[in-house]
């Protein structure tokens, strides 16, 4: 029996404008036994967290141990181990072989960790009809709907019978017959010696959680300060394509906005002068950049977060802003 404790956690990424933590010193403690619900908007870490968890994503700092294992003191092959045995991950994608059928991507895992096939398929039978696939074990990932991948990726997950599931988004391609049945299945998977952690935006999982983490987007103090940037002639501030956090207006000189085509030719959108702003799109709404942004001659811009930017032009000036926006 073991609890999992996770203590200051820190995640960082370079996001071009400057450095993003999606987890700065996060802690939580789930109890041995407990179903642990992690709650929060996008962009607050969910996922950064579970893919720690599970082994696939270093962390800057901080600790996560489970029982006696923690996983910043793991060597290669440790961490290898841990991911083949202590812990089945359940992806928001599903990940499943598209060459095989149902049965045999459950019992990949384990054969791979030296099971006999018999042993493997008798496994994989057993976890397919667990979670209502007994009728399509046969079947390859194509010929399943989103919702029968996603069980057979829990049961794949169950393979090894590891002590820690964690789950992203378990139920979001079910339809209401199928959630129930994996609701039950994670209720029943927490249990003594083991803990299950879903990241889910699922009302329906809350009062089946003993524990509910409420996560919210961790923001650098640095990441907060209004940047200058000075470009020289050419310099490209963002590329078309790439994300940030930025919203940008010219304090001197001139930033061209240009369209980039998929034969590598560049259309020239605009041409942009003090005072004006770009880039509002991206940030605001979370999508890519759709334009690139050079400096025409030597250029000043200064670089606001959505939040200030916000601040900066009031309200009500920002809806019209956005309607009228250029590109970027």
């Amino acid at each position: 029996m073991a609890d999992l404790v996770i203590s200051d956690l820190t995640v960082e990424f370079d996001a071009g404008d400057y450095p993003v933590r999606p987890l700065d010193g996060f802690s939580a403690t789930v109890p041995d036994g407990s179903l642990a619900v992690l709650l929060g908007p996008s962009g607050c870490g969910k996922t950064t967290l579970l893919s720690c968890l599970g082994g696939i994503l270093t962390p800057t700092a901080g600790s996560i141990r489970y029982g006696d294992k923690e996983l910043a003191d793991m060597s290669a092959g440790e961490l290898t181990a841990y991911r083949q045995h202590d812990v089945g991950i359940v992806f928001q994608a599903f990940n499943l072989v598209s060459s095989l059928r149902a049965v045999e991507n459950v019992m990949a895992p384990l054969m791979a960790a030296g099971a006999s096939r018999d042993k493997a398929r008798r496994r994989g039978e057993e976890l397919l009809e667990r979670v209502g696939l007994s009728e399509r074990m046969h079947h390859r990932p194509a010929q399943l709907s989103g919702g029968q991948q996603q069980r057979v990726s829990l049961a794949r997950a169950l393979a090894h019978d590891p002590p820690l599931i964690i789950a992203d988004e378990p139920t979001a391609s079910l339809d209401y017959v199928q959630v129930e049945g994996v609701l039950r299945l994670l209720r029943d998977l927490a249990s003594p010696g083991r803990v299950v952690v879903v990241a889910t935006h699922d009302d329906r999982l809350l009062p089946l959680a003993d524990e509910i983490i409420e996560m919210v987007p961790a923001f650098r103090d640095e990441a907060m300060e209004v940047l200058t940037t000075e470009l020289a002639d050419g310099e490209v501030l963002f590329s078309q394509g790439s994300r940030g956090n930025r919203i940008y207006v010219i304090e001197s000189g001139e930033i061209a906005i240009l369209r980039e085509h998929t034969d590598t030719s560049e259309e020239l959108l605009t041409v942009l002068g003090a005072d004006e702003h770009f880039g509002e799109m991206g940030p605001l709404f979370g999508i890519e950049r759709s334009a690139t942004a050079r400096a025409k001659g030597v250029a000043v811009v200064r670089g606001y977060t959505p939040e200030q930017f916000r601040e900066h032009v009031g309200a009500d000036r920002l809806t019209d802003l956005i309607r009228s926006a250029p590109p970027g």
